[in-house]
């Protein structure tokens, strides 16, 4: 069918043509058959198939003017149009069994070529957020952006002139052809809209005004369809925290119990009973649980965390429910460095375990700094600083640009050496009980499982889920019912076993080989150091970790630390020291060794100087070598300075008279001619002249 100006008519040969099938052997052959309503020929009736009317009977009723024929089919591709509304009804009835209506042809053509997905559609139902943040199931985010698109697009229809005309033509389009059109298409777009007329007409303008949010269902978060409403699943969780942590079949006991009067629930805060009355029905019975149905709610996953925050502790509940960052591992070593405590896990002979310290460089993985204690203490921590500056010194290393401690231990040097800017130029003070965000306890780790459980026996944890970490111990049943045989070790055993595993952890290859080929973390430690470290000052930093003691300033020269003499630079630093004060609070660090090479001197903490070891010389000449030598230039140097300082600073004596003994010189002056003043000089030549030390050297002295 077609539309012949505004009249819609059927060719000549759609009104004649045969499309019943040829028998040949017996078998309906359809290959002449055309397909009609989008079906094959052969799921037709004969009826159907067959021509709207016989050729003679055209002929005839043409002849006759019954029918109108409105375009003779003379001329070049011309062919014949008869005026389907001047047929005969019966004529007209077969048209439509064979071809279907114009007009609904004509909408769901329309609507099965420009239907498409709403992408807008599908991101507001995709982003969609109730107000408890719950989101839209899968299925309803399909579901709703399909029916979105389907409206959309009877309103693109509705809205397009071309399309209107050619429907209209039979007849003004109204709502239950719009809607038969889309239940056309139901199974294939696979949309939920209604079919029936008024509905779909309502659906539609809902979602004119209210846009893509009209087409939620009004099911979702409707509390009055929820069996378990919010208020009971608030007391099933008032009654699980109970601190003896009641089992989930006892929290289902108790509630029922208690909806069914036969149990009181009251707040323990405010002194008021619950009333059962307030967990009902609609019909006013008790909203009794069954056990999966209570157990589903404490299990679910908020709730879960919320009884492991209120029943756990706080390091269970951090490592088994709180979220972590994630972080990257640096560039450069000695950006970071994290330290941390430990007990080592095998025992001394007192059954009590040697306690640790360790500072590890984040980036390298290596040790630069180790402690050991029987007890834990601050002086533990201390001991590990001193440990690690002694490395980096040792090695001419920068000071670290960032600490990581915890408040353990640590807390006291807040004001001190541990403020940022202070010594180090930051620092990170690592939450309580969060045992992951510190770098130092992943290493811990790494080290005891990984050098330590090769080289050493009895590493490991008897509650260990690897069985290969799990100690030997067998009990011992006796009237303490307590003890058990483990291998027991003292304390320098441990001691020692335990740094030849520092030695071995920083020589292992890197664990990061990708980055760091052939390279051990003590190579990636030395290699790779931030260039942006800056030295740090010996005099600031060992007044808050080196070993201190009070002493006295002897002769202007030097100062006595662990029964050896520390020199002042030069004679003029005595000039800080207070009034009638000469004692000094000395700050060092001995190395490895025990060798103390420099003395920071302090007086009521203000920084005096830096003091050296005084080097002896040999009295006897026969025996003195190069170096006495020079340890007696350097000494004479020292007094040169110290007597030029006197002789600058001479004090000169004045003399005192009376007024009338002043008026009276006064007058002589007056006549008297001034004679030249004569400079006064001195040989200091005795003091700087070492060259007749070999001759002379006790003359000198």
């Amino acid at each position: 069918m077609e539309y012949y100006g505004k009249i819609l008519c059927i060719s000549y040969n759609d009104l004649t043509y045969d499309d019943r099938p040829v028998m040949v052997n017996g078998k309906a052959d359809y290959s002449r058959s055309r397909t009609l309503k989008g079906v094959h020929p052969s799921t037709l009736s004969e009826e159907e198939l067959a021509p709207i009317m016989s050729i003679p009977n055209y002929k005839k009723l043409a002849a006759k003017e019954k029918i109108n024929v409105v375009r003779s089919g003379r001329g070049l591709g011309g062919y014949v149009l008869v005026e389907i509304a001047t047929m005969p009804l019966r004529f007209q009835e077969r048209i439509k069994l064979k071809y279907g209506d114009m007009k609904e042809d004509v909408i769901r053509n329309w609507l099965g070529s420009h239907y498409h997905i709403d992408a807008k559609a599908r991101e507001f139902y995709t982003r969609f957020r109730f107000d408890n943040g719950d989101t839209l199931p899968p299925e309803h985010i399909q579901e709703y952006t399909v029916n979105a698109s389907v409206i959309e697009a009877v309103m693109r229809a509705m809205e397009d002139a071309t399309f209107m005309r050619k429907a209209m033509k039979a007849g003004p389009v109204n709502w239950g052809e719009l809607a038969g059109a889309i239940s056309y298409y139901q199974a294939e777009f696979g949309h939920t809209l209604p079919v029936s007329s008024n509905r779909f007409k309502k659906r539609v303008n809902d979602f004119k005004a209210n846009g893509y949010e009209s087409l939620i269902s009004r099911k979702f978060m409707n509390q009055n369809r929820r069996k378990v409403t919010y208020d009971i699943e608030r007391l099933l969780l008032s009654i699980d925290a109970q601190p003896e942590q009641p089992f989930n079949t006892t929290v289902w006991e108790q509630y029922n119990l208690f909806v069914q009067g036969e149990l009181e629930l009251y707040d323990p805060e405010t002194g008021e009973v619950l009333n059962p009355a307030d967990f009902t029905d609609k019909d006013g019975n008790p909203l009794v649980l069954s056990p999966a149905t209570v157990a589903n709610y404490l299990n679910n996953p908020k709730n879960k965390a919320l009884r492991g925050k209120l029943h756990m502790s706080q390091w269970d509940f951090n490592n088994a429910y709180r979220p972590y960052h994630l972080r990257s591992i640096g560039e450069y070593s000695l950006s970071k460095v994290s330290l941390d405590d430990r007990d080592l896990p095998r025992p001394m002979k007192d059954g009590n375990r040697v306690k640790a310290y360790y500072a590890y460089d984040v980036v390298s993985g290596a040790v630069v700094g180790y402690a050991y204690n029987r007890y834990k203490t601050t002086e533990l921590f201390l001991d590990c600083m001193r440990n690690m500056f002694q490395t980096l010194d040792r090695n001419g290393m920068y000071i670290p640009a960032e600490l990581e401690v915890e408040h353990h231990l640590v807390s006291d040097f807040a004001d001190g050496l541990m403020q940022a800017g202070t010594v180090f130029p930051l620092i990170r003070w690592c939450n309580p009980g969060n045992s992951r965000e510190k770098r130092a306890e992943h290493k811990n780790r790494e080290k005891k499982y990984g050098v330590e459980k090769r080289t050493q026996v009895g590493i490991g944890r008897w509650y260990a889920k690897l069985e290969a970490n799990r100690p030997k111990e067998e009990k011992v049943y006796d009237e303490k019912n307590n003890t058990y045989k483990v291998k027991t070790y003292s304390y320098e055993e441990l001691v020692a076993d335990d740094i030849r595993a520092i030695e071995t952890f920083n020589a292992q290859p890197h664990p990061n080989q990708k980055r760091y080929p052939g390279m051990s973390r003590w190579d990636v430690l030395c290699a790779h150091q931030n260039p942006n470290l800056a030295p740090w000052d010996k005099a600031v930093l060992y007044r808050f970790i080196g070993q201190h003691t009070e002493t006295t300033i002897r002769q202007n020269t030097y100062c006595t630390v662990m029964y050896n003499q520390y020199g002042l630079p030069s004679p003029e630093i005595i000039e800080k020291l207070e009034p009638r004060n000469y004692k000094v609070d000395a700050y060092y660090l001995p190395d490895a060794d025990g060798t103390i090479n420099e003395v920071y001197i302090y007086q009521n903490g203000r920084y005096i100087a830096t003091c050296k070891p005084v080097a002896r010389y040999n009295e006897n000449t026969a025996e003195q070598t190069e170096y006495d030598k020079a340890a007696y230039t350097e000494q004479s140097k020292y007094v040169a300075q110290f007597d030029k300082m006197m002789k600058d600073g001479k004090i000169k004596r004045v003399g005192i008279l009376a007024k009338e003994e002043a008026k009276l010189i006064t007058e002589v002056q007056a006549e008297a001619v001034p004679l030249p003043a004569q400079a006064e000089e001195e040989d200091y030549s005795a003091y700087m002249d070492i060259s007749a030390f070999e001759h002379d050297a006790v003359a000198k002295i």
